[in-house]
């Protein structure tokens, strides 16, 4: 069962709304006439502040699964791409690229998406441009996390700042063991999360697909880490 909680990310920007609440309408409802403007600002000042409550909002979700290749969604939103492109920040190679927007209404916490070793998490600085664009991948502010799975498969999921996006938290660092059920990180305000996948993995999500993240499997590694459809 899914309790909604608030995630650690955003308590203290909470706060810090529930306390400007007060410092702006007290003094309205005191010395501003008539109370029609008070109800004008407590109406906006509350609207905001049950936003900011939504957005942060840190659902509990366990998945319990028997296949170590199993691929899970690392954040709620839309499928927007699912092709082979050259990842050259990392790989230096084809990949298949699987790309999940989020908007603001969805859940912005990021999780682990397979189990394994963490090899790299590194922040790069960058543009602000709108996260459905293709270019943002490569210049927008982004976060690479690459992770070796006990096979010794390696995958790589960046996240990725939009245009309302404005601070990317990581939490994986070299030498972490990732964990199933596990946050990654957390992305403030609407962005995207690229993962780069092995050629030959098995897809079970399309482009234009809703995913939960934690919750929805997107795809499966092969058993043979060797087998690769990479053609020249």
């Amino acid at each position: 069962m899914n309790r909604p909680r608030i995630h650690r990310e955003g308590r203290v920007m909470i706060f810090s709304i529930v306390l400007l609440l007060f410092m702006i309408n007290i003094p309205i409802y005191v010395f501003v006439q008539p109370h029609w403007v008070f109800a004008v600002t407590l109406f906006l000042t509350a609207t905001l502040l049950v936003f900011v409550t939504y957005f942060f909002r840190n659902p509990v979700r366990v998945l319990e699964i028997d296949d170590p290749n199993f691929i899970i969604a690392p954040a709620d939103g839309r499928v927007v791409v699912v092709e082979p492109t050259e990842e050259n920040e990392y790989f230096h190679e084809k990949k298949l690229q699987v790309s999940i927007f989020m908007s603001p209404f969805n859940v912005h916490a990021n999780w682990y998406p397979i189990e394994g070793t963490v090899l790299v998490s590194e922040h790069q600085k960058g543009s602000h441009k709108g996260a459905w664009l293709p270019k943002s991948s490569t210049e927008n502010e982004r976060s690479l996390v690459v992770i070796e799975t006990p096979s010794k498969v390696q995958i790589a999921v960046r996240q990725v700042a939009g245009a309302m996006a404005r601070r990317i938290v990581t939490y994986a660092k070299p030498g972490h063991f990732a964990h199933r059920n596990t946050h990654l990180g957390f992305i403030k305000l609407g962005s995207r999360v690229d993962m780069y996948l092995p050629l030959n993995t098995e897809m079970f999500v399309n482009v234009g697909e809703s995913v939960r993240g934690n919750e929805t499997i997107i795809g499966r590694l092969q058993d043979d880490p060797a087998i690769n459809t990479n053609e020249d």
